[in-house]
């Protein structure tokens, strides 16, 4: 029997493309937390340049109370129109694993300019995190109180049904907020009209869960992923397909995980450009 042996130069290059290079590949046995903290391992909260940009009309944020869960007040970040003088079709946006930080208001200014009430949630009710670490545990916390999850998301929608009175109310998030971004959908299959999903690791791909939903679907993601990876993705585009469900799925060639979160280092200019004009189009067909 032959033996091949790899010089350790060659072997070390291998294990540095896995790790850095076109997609590290996350281990299976992994927690959605730690395979996000792997995806993450070098990455910093930091703005990207697209959200640094001004939104295309100026807007207006302040901090919200949007219900109460054991006793302790959500809170949020609204943000309208600066000149709005009606009620508008509203976003429940929902931040990336590090929080709700200054990068994810900024982000829903955007929107909002786009011309919606804008509703910057949070699941996770402490101080955003300024490193991998930090945001894997806050994850953690979080997903192991998923109806404490649920509950925050349906106060959000009734927040901007009721209090906002808005006429249509969809949702959108990256990374985490991606997850939860379907994970709203699912929760109100026939309330929600419209959803954004910017690579949401763990997303559903079984069609009997995915039956009940009724909105317009969009999907945003990278070639180069591995939560979830292009065969994840495939799998839940063909099972909205099967389904008859209306979605618009765009899998990003050369685009890692992240790359066009508000906060990190992953930006991808031209994908991110590129997802963002597709947003723009999506929510403005279904929500406007």
């Amino acid at each position: 029997m032959k033996r091949y042996f790899f010089p350790l130069t060659i072997l070390g290059f291998l294990c540095a493309i896995l790790w850095t290079g076109i997609g590290m590949v996350t281990h299976p046995s992994l927690s959605y937390p730690q395979q996000m903290g792997q995806l993450h391992h070098n990455d910093r909260p930091v703005a990207s340049p697209f959200v640094s940009q001004s939104p295309q009309q100026p807007a207006t944020g302040k901090s919200v109370i949007y219900g109460n869960l054991d006793n302790e007040p959500l809170q949020g970040y609204l943000s309208r129109p600066r000149n709005a003088n009606a009620e508008l079709p509203a976003l429940i946006v929902i931040h990336e694993w590090w929080g709700l930080n200054d990068n994810i208001r900024m982000m829903t200014d955007k929107l909002a300019g786009e011309g919606y009430t804008a509703l910057a949630v949070d699941l996770y009710g402490e101080k955003p995190a300024d490193t991998p670490e930090e945001a894997k545990k806050l994850m953690s916390t979080a997903l192991n109180q998923p109806n404490q999850l649920n509950q925050n998301l349906k106060q959000a929608y009734q927040y901007l049904e009721k209090t906002e009175k808005a006429p249509k109310i969809g949702t959108i998030g990256w990374c985490f907020g991606g997850l939860w971004s379907l994970n709203a959908a699912l929760l109100l299959p026939e309330q929600i009209d419209a959803t954004v999903i910017y690579y949401g690791g763990g997303i559903e791909t079984n069609p009997e869960r995915l039956k009940p939903l009724e909105m317009p679907i969009l999907g945003i993601f990278g070639e180069l992923d591995q939560n979830p990876s292009p065969e994840t993705v495939k799998q839940f585009e063909n099972a909205l397909n099967q389904l008859g469900k209306t979605a618009e799925i765009y899998i990003y060639p050369n685009a890692n995980h992240a790359f066009a979160n508000p906060s990190g280092t992953r930006y991808n200019e031209a994908a991110a450009q590129d997802a963002w004009q597709k947003t723009k189009a999506f929510l403005q067909k279904y929500l406007k």
